[in-house]
């Protein structure tokens, strides 16, 4: 690659310049100075994963990227932080891999560049509070013998519902892959452009149908009812073991402010089983050193600096280049963004720059959020009651994920529904998982790094605010609590954590209302309706202004779909220039 294809290194947080790293800041940064006066062939705002993916196909292209972040720690949400709880490495937002495209990690050569993944088997474990328990994972016998102790019906079941929702992800490998067909007028195109334009959507189209035709009659109608349905439903058709159904019914209201009976919820289901791990389908990983590892492996081809502002030329509606918060103007004319759409077009550009109609569709768009995450340290695994065996290192029950209080739909029914009234559920929902049972990088020998993914806790109390440490620490607590009552002395075990509300979500990684997914995936905002209707295909209705974030097409998760697909975009646009 040549030195102007190369894109620089660069870290900016509160207008200092800190070394470039996937850990921490350190407390004296080594700093970089932006060259005086150099224009780039594209600027990315955010050092998020899917940021730095759009760097590093724009880069690999010959063009000349700058990738600017606002915190001393480039990865977004999936990063690894280590100066949280001394000793312990924590992926503080995102915790596991599974979405991230196959494509991606091919075309550039992550594990080359140190991605390391470490399989879970078994993948699911809900223990009972009347001492049983159900494991789930890759292993058919397994997933047969476990199903078959509550329920003969559903053990014959699973692997029909396995094998219909694997067909409807090749479905959509070819939509996550490809940028929406927009069909706007883009009148600034020559004619010949626009006829390439029109053919090229046309190709969408064609490969499209012919993968649904490919499916058959029968299996669209039941792709359609998974994608407007409620995840109960679906699984109340498939199912009638309330412990399975609660454990897959998860995955359907995982990070998004929606219960189980939510019409649309099917598809979130089918969101979360899309991934794979070494070509095995609906896999999850851990990644060696945390989720950090995964944005310093795609980094090979991106930086970092702090961004305050877009500047737009207010008589063309051109973009010009970005502004730093010292002032400082990095030019280009072409502004890929990764921060959320609202943090984009209602924060960073300019007024009166964008159409009123856009803009509101932006403005009202729902960035609701119900998650907390939490970090805990521990000085030892949890040993739980309905597991006859005592294993201190590490057994079945420690490997994948854990449901705690997912016992039944109506208890995942009624915590949603205490948040809908502004309360933080009285028996959270609760994802643990343990990493440093596989990944011996993160936490020191005997001791654990446990990651807990817990539901439901609106953005806004309706009595006390989650800036008061006494309604946070009580919080923690509860959860902890609840944990103790599957795993007797988990409380005591509990070193240090760092916890993160949806508040402490927008402030630190700038995430609109704590939405991890940088706004709903409801069906009202998928595909061509994401972020907005007609503009879904990264472009914006500021020229040279794109969108390469998870609040773009396919949406959110690790997934480096929306930066692939924005990158091939940009280098579209800027071949027909």
């Amino acid at each position: 690659m040549s030195p102007a294809a190369r894109s620089l290194l660069l870290s900016a947080a509160r207008r200092q310049r800190r070394r470039f790293s996937t850990e921490a800041p350190s407390s004296t940064p080594q700093q970089q100075l932006l060259p005086k006066g150099k224009r780039w062939d594209a600027v990315v705002i955010g050092g998020g994963h899917n940021g730095l993916a759009a760097a590093a196909y724009l880069a690999r292209a010959g063009r000349s990227v700058a990738v600017l972040e606002r915190r001393g720690v480039i990865g977004g949400a999936a990063v690894s932080e280590s100066d949280l709880v001394p000793g312990f490495r924590f992926s503080r937002c995102s915790y596991l891999l599974s979405l991230l495209r196959p494509a991606l990690i091919q075309e550039l050569e992550l594990e080359r560049h140190g991605l390391k993944l470490l399989p879970r088997s078994p993948s699911s474990f809900t223990p009972c509070l009347d001492g049983r328990y159900l494991l789930l994972g890759p292993d058919a016998e397994l997933n047969h013998s476990e199903i078959s102790k509550f329920s003969e019906n559903d053990a014959g079941a699973y692997p029909r519902y396995e094998e219909k929702l694997e067909k409807f992800c090749k479905l959509m490998d070819f939509v996550i892959d490809s940028p929406p067909p927009e069909m706007r007028h883009e009148y600034h195109l020559s004619m010949v452009d626009r006829m390439k334009d029109k053919v090229d959507k046309s190709v969408f189209w064609s490969k499209l149908l012919g993968i649904v035709m490919q499916q058959g009659q029968k299996d669209m109608v039941d792709f359609f009812d998974l994608l407007l349905s409620p995840a109960s439903k679906i699984l109340n058709n498939w199912f009638e073991g309330d412990v399975l159904k609660a454990t897959l019914a998860t995955d359907a209201v995982i990070g998004s402010m929606a219960g189980v009976h939510t019409p649309g919820s099917g598809y979130v289901l089918l969101h979360h089983v899309m991934g794979e791990t070494g070509g095995q389908r609906g896999v999850w990983a851990y990644v060696e050193g945390g989720m950090g590892s995964v944005s310093s492996a795609i980094s090979k081809a991106a930086l970092e600096a702090g961004v305050s502002q877009i500047s737009v030329h207010h008589t063309s509606g051109k973009v010009q280049g970005v502004v730093l918060a010292d002032g400082t103007e990095v030019l280009t004319s072409v502004v890929l963004s990764n921060a959320t759409p609202y943090r984009t077009f209602v924060d960073l550009v300019p007024a009166n720059v964008l159409p009123d109609n856009f803009l509101s569709a932006i403005k009202t768009a729902d960035y609701s959020s119900a998650t907390t995450k939490i970090n805990v340290a521990v000085d030892r695994l949890p040993q739980f009651s309905c597991c006859k065996d005592f294993n201190p290192e590490g057994g079945p029950e420690h490997m994948g994920t854990i449901h705690i209080g997912s016992e039944s739909m109506e208890e995942i029914d009624l915590a949603y529904r205490e948040a809908a009234n502004g309360v933080s559920s009285t028996r959270p929902v609760i994802e643990m998982t343990i990493p440093s049972v596989l990944d011996k990088t993160i936490s020191p020998p005997g001791q654990h790094v446990i990651n807990l993914f817990v539901q439901y806790t609106p953005y806004k109390l309706s009595e006390g605010s989650w800036q008061d440490s006494n309604v946070r620490k009580s919080f923690a607590e509860r959860c902890f609590s609840l944990i103790d009552e599957y795993a007797p002395g988990f409380s005591s075990s509990v070193v240090g954590y760092d916890m993160l509300t949806p508040p402490d979500l927008e402030r630190e990684f700038g995430l609109t209302g704590g939405n991890i997914f940088h706004g709903a995936m409801g069906l009202d905002s998928l595909f061509l309706m994401r972020p907005a209707k007609g503009w879904s295909d990264y472009r914006t209705p500021v020229k040279g202004l794109y969108l390469c974030g998870s609040g773009a097409h396919p949406g959110g998760g690790v997934m480096g779909a929306p930066g692939r697909n924005a990158a091939s975009v940009v280098l579209e646009d800027l071949r027909t220039k």
